[in-house]
């Protein structure tokens, strides 16, 4: 196969290099497209088609189902490590060892402390506001009293900075549930392991012993896991785009946060327990919604089924369905809502339609149903996301800070109005 790609316009021929990837991925390198032609340019809407970095931190391969962490199985990070294990293996390129991990968590642990004056910020919040919303403007206010910028040519620099954010983070989301559900602040207890400390902050109350239940703590071990890294998402692109221009860290995250908000990509655990619920004020007929989902004239949306990028299978929900069994098996949870997601399972999984076009429930799916099952509140679900790919977009800002990237600047065709004369207002 040539290295090459000829791109023909108006009968003339430009050559461009073709890139090949670790995985044989190939590219046709047109960063030189413009210049040559003379100002023709591409259009993509969506970038599905347009590759705009080079990384080495995550793969994955939607036809075959197939996601790589630093090129570690998930199915293998899932079953074998730890989260922190993982988010060090994201961030620095490797599995700790056994010392690197223990420095890691009693570095994070001394950074866990938040300012006495970000905690009046939280408390002007109203109780109505969205938790996303919280989250994204407490995050971008850790960079008032974080005013230094990080020096990306300093190890030192970037490994304090970065031990300072997943040090704050979870307490931010721990904030964020308990004044959502109007508990009283707490710091955590650091003699407790990174996602035990978290279930405490969110659960314990002040009049009873929080005691911590394995499998929950194993089945958000392995939620965090799985959402923490998912190559150029819609977030993912935001925190690298909004970082080429040099802002700092916290800044990139909080626009990362806003990204990860909306319904069509971190939300989507939300919408589904939002379809459930109307499945259920409906009359709970699982039956019913999967014909109305069938029917191309029927507006419904099925939600948690199928994926953007997965064409064959999500490899993320073959383990995480495991887990929410063993989740709901233990917790015995007596939920109609649970039982329609059930429902609506076994209807996908047995039905023609579904299983031919591959329409298998997704992370989404189970992430909410787990969350659900743990007493998390709904709009909670895509701050637990953010939680989980936290060290994914810390990896790819960094990564994308040391190689130094250019600025971001896509560019358009435009389609508006040819050059037009001025009226003055009395003749319009």
């Amino acid at each position: 196969m040539s290295d090459t790609a000829i791109i023909n316009i108006n009968g003339e021929a430009f050559e461009f290099p073709i890139i090949t990837g670790s995985e044989n991925e190939k590219a046709i390198d047109i960063k030189k497209l413009r210049g040559l032609t003379g100002g023709v340019t591409t259009i993509d809407p969506g970038y599905k088609n347009t590759g705009s970095c080079q990384s080495a931190i995550t793969f994955l391969n939607g036809e075959e189902g197939v996601l790589r962490y630093r090129g570690y199985a998930i199915e293998d990070l899932a079953e074998k490590a730890d989260f922190l294990e993982v988010a060090y293996a994201l961030i620095f390129g490797d599995l700790p060892s056994k010392p690197q991990l223990e420095k890691f968590e009693n570095d994070i642990k001394d950074n866990s402390l938040l300012d006495v004056d970000l905690r009046k910020i939280l408390e002007a919040f109203p109780k109505s506001a969205h938790p996303m919303g919280v989250l994204a403007s407490l995050t971008s206010a850790l960079t008032a009293f974080n005013p230094t910028s990080v020096d990306v040519s300093s190890d030192e620099a970037m490994y304090n900075a970065i031990v300072k954010i997943m040090g704050k983070f979870p307490v931010l989301v721990a904030w964020t549930m308990r004044k959502n559900k109007g508990l009283p602040l707490n710091y955590g207890d650091n003699s407790l392991g990174y996602v035990e400390n978290l279930l405490q902050m969110m659960f314990s109350k002040p009049n009873e012993t929080y005691k911590i239940n394995p499998i929950i703590k194993d089945a958000l071990d392995k939620l965090l896991i799985l959402h923490a890294d998912h190559e150029q998402n819609c977030s993912t692109s935001t925190v690298r785009i909004v970082g080429s221009s040099h802002a700092g860290l916290f800044a990139s995250l909080s626009a990362g946060i806003s990204a990860l908000w909306g319904p069509l990509h971190g939300g989507a655990n939300q919408a589904v327990l939002e379809m459930l619920d109307a499945i259920l004020q409906d009359g709970g007929d699982t039956a019913k919604y999967m014909a109305k989902a069938k029917d191309k004239s029927d507006p419904f949306r099925l939600m948690g089924f199928g994926h953007r990028v997965y064409k064959n299978f999500d490899p993320r929900a073959k383990i995480i369905k495991v887990a929410a069994k063993e989740v709901l098996d233990d917790l015995g949870v007596d939920d109609p809502i649970l039982e329609i997601a059930k429902g609506l399972e076994q209807e996908a999984l047995k039905d023609p339609y579904f299983v031919d076009r591959k329409l298998y429930p997704n992370v989404d799916f189970y992430s909410g149903i787990i969350y659900r099952a743990m007493g998390i509140p709904t709009e909670m679900f895509t701050v637990m996301f953010a939680l989980g790919r936290l060290p994914g977009w810390i990896a790819q800002w960094k990564e994308m800070r040391a190689r130094k990237e250019p600025i971001g600047r896509p560019r358009q065709i435009y389609i508006g109005e040819n050059l037009r004369a001025f009226k003055n207002i009395e003749n319009r």
